[in-house]
């Protein structure tokens, strides 16, 4: 065997292998990977100070924002009223918060003083929108309460007619902007109704009142003659106890409806051709109930008419303090009246007579001794010119009256010229000549 032949010892070089074109591909991708995640957390950082930075709002300010507008579209308006400065960081935050379930509603929102975006979102998302207040107040009439409506400039649409009297619920309305008037005033229409059926449910089975339409008629007087609460159920009772006896109401309020109607109030004093006027409402002319409200009244009214005071009162006028003081006989009422008329002139009221024992013992609601035909030629208010009215009237009778109190002070005279029911004036006080009795056997 021929060993001659040279060994080749294996190859020592070991030199680096070259990297394929993939790898060098990869390690691209993996650094420009590495360099975007730097880059968009740079940019994410710069987003989330920008969008929770303060805004550059100055002041508050009120933005509608309407229907129908993409994110993007909401971030330019809300640009447009000064109340971003970035809206195309808006946007950008608008769409990834829509991807958790979050947006923008349209409405109308109240942005404060230095809102950053996240406060500008956060507001429109919650749909907190600005709230306006209607207020109708109890003694208002229908016509009032639409015209008040018409006024509200964030209201929508048109009223077709104005409710029945007494048919619109005194209350306080929120409603934000676009609210449709129809629908707010059926809205109001309804809660009356229903007002008036929760308390006519309660009604006693011996009231005197027969109808619905009775009760807000007589509520809606009560509602007008006094503006405390504590008065109703004796004001109520008084009118109650006037129509059990037969008597006119008498109410200056109804007077003032039959002349200005759904307008509610006269630019001046009543005068002596308003009480004698014939109108449907005006009830010194008439007996009984007008017919129809002449206001829209509230709870506490209703209520009343339905629980009226346990009281006999037939009277009530002024007492100079915004309310009211009452009498169940004419005697007690007269007193009263001179006394409010001293606290106009600015004079000391004379001394209070004190009330007959009879009339403190008689029920609630019972008739007076004096015939009610007698009693209602007799108003109900201290009104200077109604108690001078009455006068007037009864000078312009073919039977005169008497000249001086000195006259008048004899009553056996009197009583057999004047004929019974006839009023004479005893210096400011107008006195009812009485109804002869017969003598006992």
């Amino acid at each position: 065997m021929n060993n001659d032949q040279p060994i080749r010892l294996p190859d020592t070089d070991m030199r680096k292998p070259r990297r394929s074109a993939v790898m060098r591909v990869l390690g691209w991708l993996v650094g420009l990977g590495v360099l975007s995640a730097l880059l968009a957390a740079v940019a994410g950082s710069w987003l989330y100070a920008s969008y929770t930075a303060p805004g550059p709002l100055a002041e508050p300010v009120i933005v509608n924002v309407p229907k129908n507008l993409d994110r993007m579209q909401i971030a330019h308006l809300l640009h447009d009223k000064g109340v971003v400065s970035e809206p195309m960081v808006m946007g950008i935050a608008a769409i990834a918060q829509g991807l958790r379930g979050a947006s923008m509603k349209a409405g109308e929102y109240e942005f404060p003083s230095g809102a950053s975006m996240a406060d500008a979102f956060n507001i429109m998302a919650s749909g907190r929108v600005v709230m306006y207040k209607l207020t109708v107040p109890e003694g208002w009439t229908s016509e009032m309460a639409v015209n008040r409506m018409r006024e509200q400039e964030p209201m929508a649409g048109e009223i077709a007619a104005v409710p029945p009297e007494g048919a619109v619920i005194a209350n306080t309305y929120l409603y934000a902007r676009g609210k449709d008037r129809q629908q707010l005033l059926d809205e109001m229409v309804t809660a009356q109704t229903k007002l008036v059926d929760d308390v006519w449910a309660r009604r006693p089975a011996d009231s005197i009142i027969k109808t619905k339409e009775e009760l807000v008629t007589l509520a809606s007087i009560v509602e007008k003659e006094t503006a405390k609460p504590e008065e109703r159920p004796r004001v109520a009772a008084v009118f109650l106890n006037r129509l059990k006896a037969g008597m006119r109401l008498q109410s200056d309020p109804t007077i003032i409806y039959g002349i200005a109607g759904g307008k509610g109030k006269l630019d001046r004093p009543i005068s002596q051709s308003d009480i004698e006027a014939e109108t449907p409402y005006n009830t010194y002319r008439i007996n009984g109930l007008p017919p129809g409200p002449i206001a829209t009244p509230g709870k506490d009214a209703l209520e009343a008419v339905i629980t009226p005071a346990a009281v006999n009162d037939l009277y009530f006028v002024a007492d100079g303090t915004g309310g009211h003081v009452f009498a169940a006989t004419l005697e007690e009422h007269n007193a009263n009246v001179k006394k409010w008329r001293a606290i106009e002139a600015g004079q000391t009221p004379p001394p209070q007579p004190a009330a007959p024992a009879e009339a403190a013992a008689a029920p609630a609601g019972a008739a007076p001794e004096t015939p009610p035909a007698q009693q209602a030629a007799l108003p109900n208010v201290a009104e200077e010119e109604a108690l001078n009215a009455t006068a007037n009237q009864q000078a312009a009778d073919p039977v005169p009256a008497p000249a001086a109190p000195a006259e008048a002070a004899a009553a056996e005279p009197a009583a057999a010229v004047l004929k019974p029911g006839t009023l004479v004036k005893v210096g400011n006080i107008l006195v009812p000549i009485p109804t002869l009795k017969k003598p006992k056997p």
